[in-house]
């Protein structure tokens, strides 16, 4: 089924003196294509928003290794299995002291140093993950906390596309003057919310986290185009049904294991390879630009297939995607600042660059863009 709608709104916005905005509107159609269950609900609404750039950028991941022999050791999984349908070798596990916060408040110190900002500039941290060390208070206070800065702070939950939709907020923030720096994190301590006996699922997930600081930069930097999407009707296909103030935790929930994730991965695979395709295809065409004009496509690293598929379909070479997946696994709202971060630090990203980042994944959500570095 599809539904053709009057043509939307695709916001241009610079800095243009002190913290005034230029804004100019330019029309593109728009289309959704709806089917059940979050097969695929697709939206053509785009913006722009300029006038930010990423000083610098950091993150980290446990010390213990979990290789895919450790995980046929411990709990009979099949390691070629898991290679060939995921390209995962090994990922990283919290020891029990560790949680998401403290991934967090290193991967924001490396950040922190890497821009060379002054701690007392930055005035907003938004942290995207799903799974926060409390209900309450969130992780953004325990960030602020731990590293002693005067600002507000909130938390982001998107699940994959939590650094995605954190940026994007952010930069909100920084381009309309109403913050100086800010101070964006992703992160997930995974290894707590899987089940060690669904063999389909624990393989893929591991712990880490990643964070980048947003400055004002000139009118020529900042997301060229970006798309924020979701599509509820999906919601069931990844989940964790208890904890929450429709099922709270009982020990029924927790024998029945429903306080861990769910996944329905053959359907999630599908609905990911053709998002990705559209939203990118969608960047592209709104730009006005080819797979030849970005530098560096930086993906969620769920699985290595639907990045092979959906690059394969896209016609992008293999030199301009990086990937980490086979290191760390998916560590959801750490996955993409962890790809910026080894990226920069191998010199594939410079000033001027062009970026294609997109996030996806639990809601169902996605957030992607072409940020101009």
């Amino acid at each position: 089924m599809e539904v053709l709608e009057p043509a939307r709104a695709c916001t241009a916005v610079s800095l243009q003196g002190g913290n005034s905005l230029a804004i100019t509107t330019t029309a593109s159609p728009s289309r959704e294509s709806v089917t059940p269950k979050g097969q695929h609900l697709f939206s053509r609404r785009t913006n722009s928003l300029l006038g930010v750039q990423i000083a610098g950028c950091g993150s980290f991941v446990p010390d213990n290794v979990v290789t895919n022999s450790d995980l046929q050791t411990r709990l009979g999984f099949d390691p070629e299995w898991i290679r060939q349908r995921t390209g995962i070798l090994e990922r990283r596990h919290c020891p029990p002291e560790m949680a998401t916060s403290d991934m967090c408040v290193e991967a924001a110190r490396r950040a922190i140093r890497n821009a060379n900002v002054d701690p007392a500039d930055i005035d907003l941290v938004v942290c995207g993950t799903f799974t926060p060390d409390f209900q309450c208070p969130s992780t953004a206070c325990l960030i602020q906390d731990r590293l002693a800065l005067d600002c507000a702070a909130f938390d982001l939950a998107a699940a994959c596309a939590g650094f995605m939709y954190s940026l994007v907020t952010a930069a909100q923030f920084v381009a309309s003057g109403n913050a100086k720096a800010a101070l964006v994190v992703g992160g997930d301590c995974m290894s707590r919310i899987i089940n060690p006996g669904d063999q389909r699922t624990y393989p893929l997930f591991g712990d880490g986290a990643g964070a980048v600081v947003l400055t004002a930069g000139d009118p020529h930097q900042g997301l060229l185009c970006y798309q924020m999407g979701a599509d509820g009707s999906g919601g069931s296909l990844l989940d964790r049904k208890a904890g929450g103030s429709k099922t709270p935790l009982t020990l029924s929930a927790l024998e029945a294991g429903d306080h861990l994730l769910h996944m329905d991965g053959r359907s999630v695979f599908k609905w990911a390879v053709r998002l990705v395709t559209d939203t990118i295809e969608l960047m592209l065409e709104t730009a006005g630009m080819t797979v030849h004009d970005v530098s560096l496509f930086a993906l969620h690293q769920a699985n290595i297939r639907i990045i092979d598929a959906a690059m394969e379909q896209l016609a992008i070479p293999p030199e301009k995607v990086f990937s980490n997946v086979h290191r760390y696994g998916n560590t959801s709202g750490g996955s993409i600042p962890l790809v910026l971060d080894e990226a920069f630090r191998e010199g594939r990203i410079e000033r001027g660059d062009t970026l294609m980042m997109c996030g996806f994944g639990a809601g169902l959500a996605w957030g992607t863009s072409l940020f101009r570095w």
